[in-house]
């Protein structure tokens, strides 16, 4: 199982990345987080996911400080989707406001130039071919190098990259929910990065426990590093990004990388989905 992924221009980033979003929450950085972003770093992890609209941009700042300049890291952030209050999500993709926050992503991340500007969720109101243009104009002017998507169907996803070549497809992904099983199979085909968030389904696993349980007690691993290591098996261009504010966790997590599991393990595991 191949490490590493490289994306179209060559840069390669590790497999296992870390979501930062809960790292904050809401106006208020999380006892720890800076060390936990750091200690991410030493465990290895190379790419590191955030967005404008996680706490009105204070978790691109954290961030910031704990990592800038990010000697050999890759920091992906998105817009897009804004979050008026807690618990609310409103998709905004005029290319005015599309280009606003990533000029404040910039400010925030202490960058000239984005590394990965994912379109955080597709605007039903504005044209698609409005905002991925947005985005693709950024990138021509050399303030992002590389555009995502996020939560998008094939079709979708094939008529974005009729406009501007595509990097990345974040969409929802995990041992029990694979719906997107079809936007998974098209980025192997295509060699895009596919960056399953929620990649530990909370507690829905708790559902499958006999199975994932069973399959974690025989091998010496927990079940939320099975899950993972589900995932890289998955697929070369799959990317997780665990989330968590705890440094054990974080390890808990990172050690999924060196977790193998047999052809009979994940023939059980894939009957959960």
């Amino acid at each position: 199982m191949t490490s590493t992924f490289s994306f179209e221009d060559g840069l390669s980033v590790h497999r296992l990345g870390f979501g930062a979003m809960r790292l904050t929450e809401w106006d208020h950085v999380k006892d720890g987080a800076k060390a936990v972003a750091r200690r991410a770093a030493e465990l290895g992890v190379t790419f590191f996911d955030t967005a404008d609209a996680y706490d009105l941009g204070l978790n691109e700042e954290l961030l910031a400080d704990a990592l800038h300049p990010y000697p050999g890291l890759l920091v992906a952030t998105k817009c897009g989707h804004a979050r008026p209050s807690r618990g609310e999500w409103v998709p905004l993709g005029r290319p005015e406001y599309l280009r606003q926050q990533a000029e404040l992503s910039l400010r925030r991340l202490r960058l000239d130039r984005l590394d990965l500007l994912q379109l955080h969720r597709i605007d039903p109101q504005v044209p698609l071919a409005d905002q991925v243009g947005a985005l693709a104009r950024l990138r021509d002017e050399g303030k992002i190098a590389r555009i995502g998507l996020s939560e998008v169907s094939v079709a979708q996803l094939t008529e974005a990259r009729a406009i501007a070549p595509i990097a990345s497809v974040q969409n929802r992904y995990n041992l029990t929910d694979r719906a997107s099983d079809d936007v998974l199979d098209y980025c192997e085909r295509e060699g895009i990065a596919f960056v399953p968030w929620l990649p530990i389904a909370r507690g829905d696993h708790a559902t499958a426990a006999g199975v994932l349980g069973k399959v974690a007690a025989d091998i010496g691993a927990t079940p939320a590093q099975v899950s993972l290591a589900w995932l890289l098996r998955r697929s070369p261009v799959v990317i997780p990004i665990p989330g968590t504010s705890s440094i054990g966790h974080l390890e808990e997590n990172c050690a999924a990388a060196d977790v193998t599991l047999s052809d009979a393990d994940c023939a059980l595991l894939d009957t959960l989905g």
